[in-house]
């Protein structure tokens, strides 16, 4: 007999080879109706898989997390049977669950398009309504090799030659497949579904190799769930920070050089705003900003360790027989800096800030807009000190972070603690050392966070912080990156209270994380209708008529020297058209003036949300509007 362990601590005893289906329904016929999959002693389990040990047991049903991702992979084992019965000649690659759906990379020689996919979404919806169930069985090494093999099926024979033990295959129906599981009891299961997108994606990643096909979809538990979520990517393409640049004439991305965005003048009005509000906060906590050159030696980088961990994502040059590289980080030449003098335990901390443009070698394939791209200036800082001085600076760096995300922009966030990766250098001592003071900061400051294993930087673990925009979805922007390691390997150090030299702490931290990327993420929160203090055009004149030109003039010389950004619409179209000509650009506000502000002085006045809220002294309008910049207000001054 074995004894299974209950959610609720109560022990259940049941015949070896029971399958947890067996477990459910003994328990509720209702719990085995609505059962998933089982989970014994945390391994996910099929509902049918006969049980040979004993411990702790749950059923996993739609209200258990784990649900959604065994009922995504499902979806895309049924996909590709539906595409398999269309294209006889497919071969699969890998297909997983992801946050978001599922995907399948495919093997195809027809080209596929939307229309194709509705098609396989129809063969999908048979196939569920086929209800076949998913049997898994369990082959040896060698006979799972030869029988991919015998199917010519190169990536499986690859993936299973890495494999050591047993392989598991899953059927439905007249399809199979090599996976772990575990899957839904049936295709039946699968309730709500819909293929989104194609995409083309290297197998494994390696341009080098076999240029795939990626179909994306996503699958809920209910049809609710999955209309929402669509709901959310309908809204999210009409936010797109790519369309909006374009239609607010922001930035591009050209054929002819791709992944370096250009800005255009309004783009960079927003930009200037951004790094404007940078370097007063900065200057305001401490930091002295610098500038670090693009392009140094080779000798650097491998200093600095990035030769060997990043060398694959680098641009390099030859200068004068030299060999140099294109800086895909700021923080070598901040060593450099720092290195350049004698330092005393008094001068620390040091806070050393810096808009720094990097450049990485990013896959064509994976560029995406300003989300990501080959260039960008991240808006770094650096700062050195003492390991005494470690908790009170991470504090004032979060303390910042929290200022300009909750207090400024109105983000929510969550943070996570990354830990030791498998390519990090230094010792397992002085990475538990970086560890525990980081979490020390983030327990005295209260915040809840997560352990995120085997994601810090290769020299030193990381607090992340993630933004959650107005639909929900989350960023990772700021960053905070503990160093015990480089200071060492670039021979940096202070003079202690001993008379002695001593290696700084060095810290690693941005705000935005990239300029270019943290536009394109207010952009879409915001839907392109920035708050009034960063946006290109602050205020739209629409004279009525040819006889208000003068006047209209004389009203945005008037409001350019109280530092409002302001233009005139004056060309030859109707009132209503150029009104809503500066709807359309998201312009925060519009002053109408015609003979009776002319002969009263005063303006009439339009906010994009409000609509007209009136006449007022232009002295008035000034005073109101220049508050709500100077406080980055994301609400108007003004009511109706």
């Amino acid at each position: 007999m074995l004894v299974l362990v209950l959610p609720d601590g109560s022990r259940k005893e049941v015949p070896k080879g029971t399958t947890a289906y067996m477990v459910a329904n003994d328990i509720s016929p209702r719990l085995a109706k609505d059962a998933i999959c089982g989970k014994l002693n945390g391994q996910l389990i099929d509902i049918n898989e006969p049980l040979n040990n004993g411990g702790d047991f749950e059923v996993i049903t739609s209200k258990s997390k784990e649900a959604l991702e065994v009922v995504r992979h499902s979806a895309s084992h049924i996909m590709a049977q539906a595409i398999k019965r269309l294209y006889p000649q497919a071969k699969f690659a890998i297909g997983p669950a992801t946050d978001d759906g599922f995907y399948y990379d495919i093997d195809l020689p027809e080209k596929l398009s939307d229309k194709d996919l509705e098609a396989i979404e129809k063969e999908m919806e048979k196939i569920v309504a086929e209800d076949h169930p998913f049997i898994r069985r369990e082959l040896p090494q060698n006979v799972a090799l030869a029988y991919f093999a015998a199917r010519e099926d190169q990536y499986k024979v690859e993936i299973i030659e890495e494999l050591e033990g047993t392989v598991s295959i899953y059927k439905q129906g007249e399809f199979e497949d090599l996976c772990r599981g575990p899957h839904i009891p049936s295709t039946g299961k699968l309730k709500a579904f819909k293929l989104l997108s194609l995409a083309g994606a290297y197998w494994r990643g390696d341009s080098k190799r076999q240029m795939l096909q990626r179909i994306y979809g996503t699958a809920f538990l209910d049809k609710k769930s999955l209309n929402e979520y669509l709901r959310i990517l309908e809204e999210a393409a009409k936010r797109d920070h790519r369309k909006l640049g374009k239609e607010l004439d922001l930035f591009s991305v050209r054929d002819e050089g791709p992944g370096f965005p250009f800005f255009h003048p309004k783009g960079m009005v927003l930009r200037n705003a951004l790094e404007d509000f940078w370097r007063t906060i900065h200057r305001q906590a401490g930091y002295m900003e610098i500038k670090t050159p693009i392009i140094l030696n080779e000798q650097l980088w491998r200093n600095s360790g990035h030769w060997d961990k990043y060398r694959e994502n680098m641009y390099f040059t030859v200068i004068d027989e030299t060999n140099y590289a294109v800086k895909p980080m700021n923080c070598p030449g901040a060593m450099l800096l720092y290195g350049r003098q004698l330092v005393s335990y008094r001068d620390l901390p040091l806070r050393y800030g810096e808009l720094g443009l990097v450049h990485r070698h990013e896959l064509s394939g994976t560029l995406h807009g300003l989300m990501r791209v080959r260039c960008f200036t991240q808006d770094d800082a650096h700062i050195f000190m003492t390991p005494d001085q470690i908790e009170s600076e991470i504090i004032s760096v979060i303390n910042l972070i929290d200022y300009v995300y909750r207090d400024v922009f109105g983000f929510e966030y969550f943070v996570e603690l990354s830990t030791k990766p498998e390519n990090a250098l230094g010792s397992d001592e002085i990475w538990d050392n970086a560890i525990s003071s980081l979490k020390e900061a983030l327990t005295k400051k209260g915040l809840d966070f997560k352990i995120n294993e085997g994601d810090g930087a290769f020299y030193g673990p990381k607090i992340d912080f993630h933004l959650k925009d107005c639909l929900g979805r989350t960023w990772q922007c700021g960053t905070i990156q503990l160093d015990f390691l480089m200071p060492e390997r670039f021979n940096l150090s202070y003079i202690g209270e001993d008379g002695e030299k001593h290696t700084p702490v060095v810290v690693h931290r941005v705000v935005f994380g990239s300029i270019e990327r943290f536009i394109a993420i207010i952009t879409e929160h915001f839907a392109g209708a920035y708050p009034t203090w960063l946006s290109p055009v602050q205020v739209q004149i629409i004279p009525v008529s040819e006889a208000h030109h003068e006047a209209s003039e004389n009203l945005r010389q008037e409001l350019e020297k109280n530092n409002i950004r302001t233009h005139v619409d004056n060309r030859d179209e109707k009132l209503g058209y150029r009104i809503r000509a500066a709807q359309l650009n998201k312009v925060p506000y519009m002053l109408v003036i015609g003979d009776k502000e002319v002969e009263s002085g005063n303006v009439s006045v339009r906010e994009r949300t409000l609509g007209d809220i009136g006449s007022m002294s232009i002295d008035e309008f000034i005073k109101g509007l220049s508050k709500e910049i100077v406080s980055k207000s994301q609400k108007s001054t003004f009511t109706k």
